[in-house]
């Protein structure tokens, strides 16, 4: 922390908005754990992906959460947020970033659309540890059970003597508390997506396109975040940055060649 005396400072973001349920039941939970900075979208921007503005400014402005938690609200992305905190829109940089919670589950290949864990990426980046959590559910919900299973890791978190920033991926099972086995470590699961392709007209007669389909399904596998929601666990998977397949460099470098060795283009 900047000042040892101080206590841990948090910094909420999300993707839904700064208006959504899961935001207002973290900052509700969170209240005990530290200072809260909440800094937010102003507008919902699910499967936004890691996303930066930076062709176009910004607009920020305060508001108050329906809890009297005072927030600051972007024009910007959950990326957006988190640079925008950390470069000085907040008087100082947060000890953790938590963005979410996300209403729907995260798991699998959505972490690479994934508005909500993107916020928790540019964290990372900045050097601090950073939380994604999701509800796995799309149906109405409340909120507030989850938001005591992310506090109770955010606390865990801070506590910690880390040697790195972690980047951390919570889903929390849509169950009463007393349904809720505890939390298990996983992986990241198979989803298989179910897409197609909705064609319409405009007043025109001019075809315009949309994404529809069924919604996605998930393989349950041991050791998976989709098998840890089956089971009625609370996920919390280990997430790198460094996408690099390292289990195919020596197969890359007998192929086409060490740099040095490369006099021409493959």
């Amino acid at each position: 922390m900047t000042d040892t005396l101080a206590r841990p400072l948090i910094l909420l973001t999300n993707d839904d908005g700064y208006d959504a349920p899961g935001l207002l039941a973290l900052a509700t939970a969170l209240r005990g754990a530290g200072e809260l900075a909440i800094v937010a979208p102003d507008h919902n921007w699910s499967a936004s992906g890691h996303s930066l503005t930076l062709h176009k400014p910004m607009r920020a402005r305060s508001v108050t959460l329906a809890n009297g938690a005072p927030a600051i609200i972007t024009s910007g992305s959950p990326s957006d947020c988190v640079t925008l905190a950390f470069i000085g829109l907040i008087p100082r940089k947060p000890d953790l970033v938590i963005s979410g919670i996300n209403h729907g589950a995260n798991v699998g290949l959505d972490l690479t659309y994934s508005g909500t864990v993107a916020g928790a990426m540019e964290s990372v980046i900045g050097g601090v540890t950073g939380i994604a959590a999701s509800l796995d559910t799309v149906q109405p919900a409340e909120f507030d059970t989850a938001a005591r299973w992310v506090a109770r890791l955010a606390q865990k978190v801070l506590t910690a003597q880390l040697d790195e920033p972690l980047l951390l991926n919570v889903n929390v099972p849509a169950l009463p508390e007393d349904q809720i086995k505890g939390v298990e470590i996983t992986r990241l699961g198979k989803r298989i997506y179910r897409d197609a392709l909705v064609q319409r007209e405009d007043p025109r007669g001019r075809p315009y396109y949309w994404i529809g389909g069924e919604p996605p399904l998930g393989i349950p596998e041991p050791g998976t975040d989709i098998g840890a929601l089956a089971n009625g666990y609370v996920s919390v998977t280990p997430l790198l940055l460094d996408l690099t397949h390292y289990g195919k460099l020596a197969a890359l470098e007998s192929l086409l060649g060490r740099a040095a060795g490369c006099t021409q283009a493959p």
